[in-house]
């Protein structure tokens, strides 16, 4: 179906309106043999607080932007490939529903729809995309992905030190690692991760001297854990548990 739809005037022609839609700051998305499988909002969890994104799903690659004009205007396009993607279902909490984690090596966040049963549509096709291209390059699916950022809002102090507390002075920061919010203090060195940076980044103490000794299993960015003495409410707690006592970034 999809090998007959990627010659189609029709499919074209929704392809260009993709592109237009994002304007000349955008990259162009036209090549042979791509598909447009379909598009819609989902809300992007962001650092600050989630936000309506608009998705666009071809048969190679995952496109989101921010919503100037709903379906005449988005900017700031993101592109990514989907034989580096694997996505994980998130339990519902509170007002986030319809959730899964999108991982890549080089990003990875978490994104939830209107309804269940649109969630279930992105999931299945989002997959049977990955899989496909898999199958056609032969490639085996990515272990590594970029940590998923815990949210500014989720952490009061530092999740290392659990001392610092945050303020307009004290900023709050990400270790690319772990995905952790610190101070400044504890993550005051950088580490090379090639599939996130051609330069160093910022990681905590934790997880640089974990690198350092080259125990990168033990460094994972796959367990997120509580801060001071309040449990953080945690958005997929179900994929990221852990306790202090084995803790692991």
């Amino acid at each position: 179906m999809v090998d007959r739809l990627a010659n189609s005037e029709a499919n074209t022609r929704r392809i260009n309106i993709v592109e237009n839609c994002f304007g000349a700051a955008g990259q162009p998305l036209t090549i042979p043999g791509r598909v447009l499988i379909g598009e819609g909002v989902l809300t992007k969890l962001c650092r600050k607080k989630p936000k309506a994104r608009q998705f666009f799903l071809f048969n190679d690659i995952l496109v989101y932007g921010n919503i100037v004009i709903q379906k005449k205007k988005y900017n700031k396009q993101h592109i990514i490939p989907l034989e580096n993607v694997t996505i994980d279902s998130i339990k519902d909490e509170g007002d986030l529903r319809n959730g899964w984690l999108i991982k890549t090596p080089t990003k990875s966040f978490a994104v939830y729809a209107a309804t269940a049963t649109e969630k279930s549509e992105w999931m299945n096709h989002i997959n049977k995309c990955v899989t496909d291209l898999l199958s056609k390059s032969g490639k085996t699916p990515s272990n590594e992905h970029a940590a998923v950022w815990v949210p500014d809002s989720e952490a009061t102090v530092c999740m290392r030190c659990q001392k610092a507390k945050f303020t307009p002075v004290n900023r709050r920061h990400h270790c690319r690692k772990c995905g952790f919010v610190v101070c400044g203090p504890c993550s005051e060195k950088r580490f090379l991760l090639p599939s996130q940076s051609s330069k160093p980044v910022r990681i905590c103490d934790f997880c640089y001297d974990l690198l350092s000794t080259g125990d990168m299993a033990s460094c994972q960015p796959t367990r997120w854990t509580f801060v001071s003495k309040q449990h953080i409410r945690i958005i997929n707690q179900h994929y990221l548990k852990k306790t202090m006592k084995t803790e692991k970034c």
